[in-house]
């Protein structure tokens, strides 16, 4: 008889902690970690795990699924890659708190900064809440193969609150602030697990306009922070360009003093300015002696744009012969690229455009590579397009117009603009390494025809863990440690990010040795048959979900066990006593 819901049989566990790992067997009974070590038991399931490593659940905290949570059960490519939780809301920008006559200005705004078409949006979303409790309500009837946590967006907050003046970036008034303070504490109280704003220029509605929360004033900051103490919970997360990261470090750390919660920034490097990355990540570990609860969330790889015929851009999105076929269906428009006269007239025209960003950015050959299977994020420059065009004798676009063309016209670019600006992920490790990173940043969900970066985890695995040989790898005990526990506990889900006695059974199986990442595809699965990338991995054996099994093989087995989670989970009463 079987004495056990699940066995996971025989693995060599990382249990999270950073702990060296040990082979042993884990018992799963009604959705938590019952037993470690040698079991003579039968489970209802029996996994055989030998020769696999066995993890926490991965905790994701920097996702943008706050539409698709509303329509969709299945949040993927977050779920395809051993990721069990997540938070959404990031960025200041999400759904609610909303009044009807503001639907459309959202929908512009996350349009515009994530990349999620206005026509998915407009169908998707079924706007049956205003309030931030009320959305949190209508999420929390839901099911998912993960477990949802959302933060308070600035943005909408704003909106709701000042109208007009608000989307204008004009400078609120006390007694506004005092109502977005009321606010925050209100969507705490109800499950926001936090609240996130943006103070960068890259964040911009879809006719152009700069994201409300852009200019909006320290007293603003920190009075709805002030909301969150007064409750008495919620984490905040920032996202800024640091034009004068000083000046703005010292605001944060201002902040946090006056509200006592933790605050995350994005810490990433630019290449306008490619070691300042290094004052603020130093900021934020003083401030962390000090004693203040501040962390940077940075990516285990380069932000990157995919570009593609297929894509919201290739690098002839700027120029008129190009547009002249840009609205054809795509196998139309493959054809007329092939056709020598429209190739020549492409190749002989310019780009024209007042956007200075997207003028260089599609003429970076220098630093642009294709993405090619086995997929390589930490490319050397003999793979750049300049190079392969200079091997080929042809110009570098005539390069990228043949890379582009490959695989009937689905060949992908890469081009990297964050944390690779000396070619190499040497910043990167030293910010991993540092003792007030976090893992985020992925942006699961959002930039749908030109980011796929919610596959962070695979890579971390095979990447950092495995296959590195540009320079150091680091240990897997403490890259798991890092996604689990670490990131469980900074925003406060302390029930999970740890295989020990009492703790959630969220688990991962994983064959390490052949986990593989696969090349982003297009597939047209959102409202309104809109367009995203997705990304896939094999490797990944079992993926359990509060003690059930969501994913076989990195096939859905159909089970939905992911839940609304509202606000910080308590640690389980086993291992407090423990403890």
């Amino acid at each position: 008889m079987a004495t056990h819901d699940i066995v996971l049989r025989g693995g060599l566990v990382f249990d999270g902690s950073g702990a060296e790992p040990r082979e042993m067997d884990v018992t799963v009974d009604g959705g938590t970690i019952s037993h470690l070590g040698k079991v003579s038991g039968k489970g209802r399931e029996e996994i055989d795990a030998r020769g696999q490593i066995v993890t926490p659940g991965f905790v994701d905290i920097h996702t943008h699924y706050d539409g698709q949570a509303t329509w969709g059960s299945e949040i993927s490519p977050s779920s395809l890659h051993g990721i069990t939780s997540v938070v959404m809301g990031n960025c200041g920008v999400g759904f609610a708190p909303c009044r009807t006559q503001d639907h459309d200005r959202l929908i512009r705004l996350m349009e515009g900064v994530e990349d999620i078409p206005f026509p998915v949006l407009a169908e998707g979303l079924p706007w049956a809440w205003e309030s931030f409790p009320d959305y949190l309500d209508f999420l929390g009837e839901r099911e998912f193969d993960v477990d949802m946590a959302a933060q308070l967006p600035h943005a909408a907050l704003r909106v709701f609150v000042m109208g007009d003046r608000g989307a204008n970036r004009e400078e609120a008034t006390a007694a506004e602030i005092a109502e977005m303070a009321r606010l925050a504490r209100e969507a705490v109280m109800a499950g926001a697990i936090g609240f996130s704003t943006s103070r960068t220029l890259n964040h911009r509605t879809s006719d152009g306009q700069p994201t409300p929360t852009l200019t909006a004033s320290e007293a603003e900051l920190t009075g709805i922070a002030m909301g969150l103490a007064e409750a008495g919970r919620g984490v905040l997360q920032f996202v800024s360009d640091f034009n004068d990261p000083q000046k703005e470090a010292a605001m944060l750390r201002r902040i946090v003093e006056a509200s006592g919660r933790p605050l995350s920034v994005s810490l990433a490097q630019a290449d306008v300015a490619p070691d300042s990355w290094r004052m603020l990540l130093g900021a934020i570990e003083q401030a962390a002696d000090d004693g203040l609860p501040m962390a940077a969330q940075v990516a285990p790889r380069p932000v990157g744009v995919l570009l593609g015929l297929e894509l919201t851009l290739n690098i002839f999105s700027a120029h008129p012969v190009f547009r002249e076929i840009s609205d054809l269906p795509f196998a139309e428009k493959v054809s007329r690229l092939n056709q020598p006269v429209f190739r020549a007239r492409l190749l002989a025209d310019e780009p024209v455009t007042d956007n200075p960003f997207l003028k260089v950015m599609l003429r970076s050959f220098g630093k642009m590579f294709q993405l090619s299977d086995p997929v390589d994020y930490e490319p050397g420059p003999e793979r750049t397009i300049e190079a392969i065009a200079a091997r080929r004798g042809v110009s570098n676009e005539a390069a990228a117009l043949d890379l582009m063309l490959e695989n009937d016209g689905r060949g992908m670019l890469y081009l990297p603009f964050l944390n690779y600006s000396q070619g190499s992920l040497e910043p990167i490790r030293a910010m991993m390494e540092s003792p007030v990173s976090l893992p985020g940043l992925s942006d699961g969900g959002a930039h749908v025809g030109m980011i796929c970066d919610g596959s962070f985890t695979t890579t971390m695995l095979t990447h950092w863990g495995r296959d590195r040989t540009r320079g150091p790898r680091l240990p897997l005990e403490y890259l798991i440690h890092r996604q689990t526990q670490k990131t469980a506990r900074w925003m406060g889900l302390n029930d999970r990010g740890l295989i020990a006695p009492g703790y959630r059974a969220d688990l991962n199986v994983i064959d390490l040795t052949n986990l593989k990442l696969h090349l982003p595809q297009v597939q047209y699965d959102l409202p309104a048959g809109g367009r995203r990338l997705m990304q896939r991995a094999s490797g990944y054996t079992a993926t359990i979900l509060a003690g059930q099994v969501t994913f076989r093989d990195g096939t859905p087995t159909g089970a939905k066990p992911g839940r609304l989670l509202r606000g910080a989970q308590a640690a389980p009463m086993r291992a407090m006593a423990a403890e």
